[in-house]
């Protein structure tokens, strides 16, 4: 069997590779990154190697184009996809996405297949070892590692060893499964239609989305001329192996929309209902959970794919640092302490807009007349909601005494050397300082910096900022100081980045 190994990985010892479980965005820029910063990595994916068409997000949002943007992809993605400014929900609701303080003020509409091409190819280029046609079937792990048993195509059981394993194989995490994690939450909307159609009347704006009495439709183009339609009707709730036709497609659409632009050759309809779970942990042992494995949620504010790749932004630096041996494990605890909390909070916001959506009662509806009212006119809500929905306003809970930058988010800031989240390619930290400050460190003389390039740039401030930043892999702040002195430096950058 093409999965099967005897402890050894392309020739790496086990004790050092990483396994991820799942081939979807998650685990793609999971696995790149990784193999990037050096470490053997293996991907295994119960699917053939096939990118379908046929996938459910169509949306990335600023925050992730951020990340993507660290890895070189965002400007590729960007011209592949059509850029949206404006969320407008509930026929009154609209937040702007123009005023956010990100090179990236807009949603971008794209299909996850291009997300995945663009993921796949990158990790192929780093060196990551596909293994197709593989399912888990168990898991064992101890102090030494983690043995994955698993099953190929023909049937046949081997074993693949590793130190660490990351389950990123979606809902029905067979990871999750084989760690004994249970999955505790509920469906919240049952007989949910999915339909790819070709439309006669092209809609006036690119993402049309409303709800009107039992019914809700949302409607976003794929760019191939084919869209992708979302709809749900309070009255039909039928098992999602029920038929579905076009007709009913277009009823709903109908209801909620006033037309159905005279949709027709649907390629691909389907049925699902949605889910608000989340894993109690992130972590057990050696085993992760990242993406659709750790949280499930509503399709609203098309928050899915986004919170998955950055779970795998904020873990792969922090593997990539343990497994080469600069941290100490403790390190990966933070995972869980950083990434459960922003999975939580989104469950909140997507369950929050799917139950405004469904608001039935003169009480519910009043309350979203209410709710709308005060976010379009109240700046601040405007912004936190903004915030939470694109991700750029999530921070992390940095340690007492900490500066205050410290858990921030850092904006794509201008540096003399260019900008910063070009600097972070390649999963380095980025120190930024005054240029006065980087001559007066004198970089050359802190101790064992050659040996830190590989997870070191250094870079000054375009503007005339005093502040010195260390900026982690995933763009949040690792430390900061104002004018400290090369001692200071030094002893945040062993901290940080380890001997």
């Amino acid at each position: 069997m093409n999965g099967k190994t005897n402890g050894k990985v392309n020739g790496t010892t086990a004790s050092r590779n990483v396994i991820v479980v799942g081939a979807g965005p998650t685990g793609l820029l999971l696995a790149g990154d990784l193999a990037t910063a050096g470490v053997p990595v293996t991907l295994v994916e119960k699917r053939p190697h096939k990118i379908s068409n046929l996938s459910r997000a169509f949306v990335l949002h600023a925050r992730t184009l951020e990340q993507l943007d660290a890895r070189g992809l965002a400007d590729e993605l960007e011209s592949h996809g059509r850029t949206v400014d404006r969320i407008r929900l509930f026929g009154r609701l609209s937040v702007a996405l123009d005023t956010l303080p990100s090179r990236f003020n807009h949603l971008l509409v794209i299909p996850q297949y291009e997300v995945e091409k663009a993921l796949e190819r990158r990790a192929v280029e780093a060196g990551v070892r596909f293994v197709y046609e593989t399912e888990v079937t168990g898991l064992r792990q101890d102090a030494a590692g983690v043995t994955l048993e698993v099953r190929g195509a023909d049937g046949e059981a081997g074993e693949l060893a590793g130190a660490y394993v990351v389950g990123a194989d979606g809902m029905r995490s067979a990871v999750r499964e084989a760690v004994g994690l249970p999955f505790p939450g509920k469906s919240v909307i049952r007989s949910v239609v999915l339909a790819d159609v070709l439309l006669a009347e092209e809609p006036e704006s690119i993402l049309t989305a409303n709800a009107v009495g039992d019914a809700f439709a949302f409607m976003v183009p794929f760019g191939d001329g084919y869209y992708r339609v979302i709809g749900w009707h309070r009255g039909r709730n039928v098992p999602d192996s029920a038929p579905l036709e076009l007709d009913e497609v277009k009823e709903i659409v109908r209801l909620s929309l006033g037309r159905d632009y005279g949709m027709h050759d649907a390629r691909w309809m389907s049925r699902f209902h949605s889910d608000e779970r989340q894993a109690p942990a992130y972590r057990v042992g050696r085993v992760f959970l990242a993406g659709d494995a750790a949280h499930v949620h509503t399709p609203a504010g098309g928050q899915g794919m986004n919170t998955g790749l950055q779970d795998a932004a904020n873990l792969s630096w922090k593997l990539a640092l343990v497994v080469n041996g600069h941290a100490g494990t403790d390190l990966l605890d933070t995972y869980q302490a950083e990434r459960h909390p922003v999975g939580k909070a989104v469950l909140r916001s997507s369950g929050g807009i799917v139950r405004l959506a469904m608001a039935k009662h003169p009480w519910t509806l009043a309350l979203r007349s209410a709710f709308t009212t005060v976010l379009n006119g109240v700046g601040p809500m405007r912004r936190k909601a903004s915030g939470q929905i694109t991700g750029i306003g999530f921070a992390y809970r940095a340690p007492r005494g900490s500066h205050a930058l410290v858990g921030t988010r850092v904006p794509d800031v201008a540096l003399k050397g260019g900008r910063l989240y070009e600097a972070l390619r390649g999963g380095r930290f980025v120190l930024v300082a005054p240029t006065a400050a980087v001559r007066a460190y004198g970089l050359g003389d802190l101790k064992d910096l050659k040996d830190r390039k590989d997870r070191l740039t250094v870079e000054s401030w375009a503007s005339d900022r005093r502040t010195t930043l260390l900026v982690r892999p995933d763009g949040y702040v690792a430390w900061a100081a104002e004018s400290p002195d090369a001692a200071t430096v030094e002893t945040a950058l062993a901290a940080a980045l380890g001997d």
